[in-house]
């Protein structure tokens, strides 16, 4: 890669705390700011990486010049107004899922990368796991065969967490499940259907507008003879977390482990029945990243965050994101994935609760989505 460096800024500081040491210690970044509403915090998290360059005001973040990019990590609701206004301030843009919680918004996202010709890319950690890294590997080697069939989930009891997630429909936080299950083929959503499943309490259906436990929806692909099914909750049903992909082929199919710490299961085609399934340990993809940050695959800064706690680390895949969203930034091309990409896949959840809502009507991807 070229030895040129990238003034990084990063808004928010909770969960975004993860990312300061390794841009610190990536090659092509510099670790130029942090931004915070607490000041308290900020300069706690300023202290202990060593950050001079700390904003309380957003906006004042964005009028520093030396800024190339900020990497956004703040509430939902945020994350959408903040990354057009650092595209139109001039500064390139990651941003932590989802992209947005309106198709309006993903839309006008797009349309200011095309105007600014800045980059945007939405963290989406799953797609750069270990876990996805081994499947989409053995796919893409031919060892799957053909995919017949994909199918992800996202339970998540999110009691304790801060409250605006009592706000949150459970599809508008989809990503972590469509974009497996898109990514694995290099696909798009092209329509979806999705029905909702139980109640949740009287209070969290009033502060959320949302009456359903569970959400479970079917994607078709695009140009594709294979769909696949997705479901989420937040609220109210019990089940361990899990963030999963499941992916069946004609020689080979993946199953991710039901229980959190247990291994996979290869399920390999034409065996003797009892020896079909084995399961398999995943190897980590650190020799995929510059030496200077492969030991982040496995360090966690703050273990004790929920996000960590709840979420195993997010499978090593943060240097990932950062390597990714950076070599695109030096190098001039596309990140992955990029803003259209990342619309498709937060819109496929938008769009899945107003089929819910509308008892399974068929809900299509607009235009701006698929290109």
């Amino acid at each position: 890669m070229s030895e040129k460096q990238m003034n990084v800024a990063i808004v928010g500081l909770g969960f975004g705390a993860e990312f300061i040491p390794i841009y610190q210690a990536h090659p092509n970044a510099n670790m130029h700011a942090i931004c915070q509403r607490s000041e308290d915090h900020l300069n706690e998290i300023g202290d202990t990486f060593g950050i001079e360059k700390r904003y309380t005001s957003y906006d004042e973040l964005l009028a520093d010049p030396d800024v190339d990019a900020v990497h956004i990590n703040t509430p939902i609701p945020d994350h959408a107004p903040q990354s057009i206004k650092a595209l139109k301030a001039g500064k390139h843009v990651a941003c932590t899922v989802p992209m947005a919680t309106t198709v309006a918004e993903c839309e006008e996202i797009v349309k200011t990368v095309k105007e600014t010709g800045l980059k945007y890319m939405m963290m989406e950690t799953v797609v750069y796991s270990r876990e996805f890294l081994f499947i989409k590997e053995m796919y893409d080697k031919g060892e799957l065969g053909k995919i017949q069939y994909m199918q992800a989930s996202h339970p998540q009891d999110m009691e304790g967490w801060p409250e605006y997630w009592e706000r949150m429909i459970p599809m508008h936080y989809a990503t972590h499940v469509v974009s497996p299950v898109l990514g694995m083929v290099n696909g798009r959503a092209e329509y979806v259907s999705c029905f909702g499943s139980g109640t949740v309490n009287d209070d969290i259906a009033e502060k959320s507008g949302n009456k359903f436990a569970v959400e479970t929806c079917h994607i078709k692909i695009k140009d594709s003879d294979v769909a696949a099914h997705i479901w989420r909750f937040l609220f109210d049903t019990a089940r361990q977390y899990r963030e999963s992909v499941d992916v069946y082929g004609t020689k080979k199919s993946f199953e991710w482990p039901l229980i959190e710490g247990e291994n996979p299961v290869l399920h390999t085609a034409k065996k003797p029945e009892p020896e079909i399934p084995e399961r398999v340990e995943v190897p980590d993809y650190a020799h995929l990243l510059p030496p200077e940050i492969q030991n982040f695959t496995r360090a966690i800064h703050d273990a004790d965050h929920l996000s960590f706690l709840q979420g195993a680390g997010h499978g090593g895949s943060h240097p990932h994101l950062v390597h990714a969203f950076l070599k695109s930034l030096v190098e001039d091309t596309d990140p992955w994935p990029n803003a259209p990409l990342s619309a498709n896949w937060t819109s496929v959840g938008i769009l899945a609760h107003e089929s819910a809502v509308a008892g399974g009507e068929i809900r299509k991807l607009p235009e701006f989505t698929l290109e």
